[in-house]
């Protein structure tokens, strides 16, 4: 599903995917009106929402008893030189810090899969893997 992105003025958008729309803006600090999340909060959400998701999923599939999932999630952003583990050439590069907590009727097992299964969801594969912008032919006005 294609996902339209509005902006006429100032910093906040209006986002339309299905029969679905909010909104997203930039803090008044930064020029903002701060009337909606920003961009990189809203991709936060997603992650985070698809984690859970998956997680209830394939814990439903096995029949274990996850009552609740919460995900936390922040990153930070370094430059490529400065990050300790980083050998590359990129010019940035991003932590994403994670914290799950998985309620239920859990052994150690069944949680230490479950965060394993987190990390394999379609938000977090297209954040981990090499992803390429390809331009789309739009008319314009």
């Amino acid at each position: 599903m294609p996902v339209d992105i509005i902006l006429e003025d100032g910093t906040r958008t209006t986002i339309n995917v299905r029969h679905h729309q909010w909104h997203g803006d930039e803090p008044a600090e930064a020029g903002g009106t701060d009337s909606a999340p920003t961009p990189g909060e809203m991709m936060l959400g997603a992650l985070g929402s698809c984690m859970a998701i998956t997680c209830r999923l394939y814990a439903e599939r096995k029949g274990w008893d996850l009552q609740r999932v919460e995900v936390k999630l922040d990153y930070e952003r370094f430059k490529g030189g400065e990050y300790p583990s980083h050998q590359g050439t990129d010019a940035f590069v991003h932590e994403l810090r994670e914290a799950l907590v998985f309620h239920g009727d859990l052994d150690g097992k069944q949680r230490k899969r479950l965060r394993d299964i987190a990390g394999k969801c379609p938000v977090h594969r297209l954040l981990e893997y090499p992803t390429y912008f390809v331009e789309l032919a739009l008319t314009e006005e």
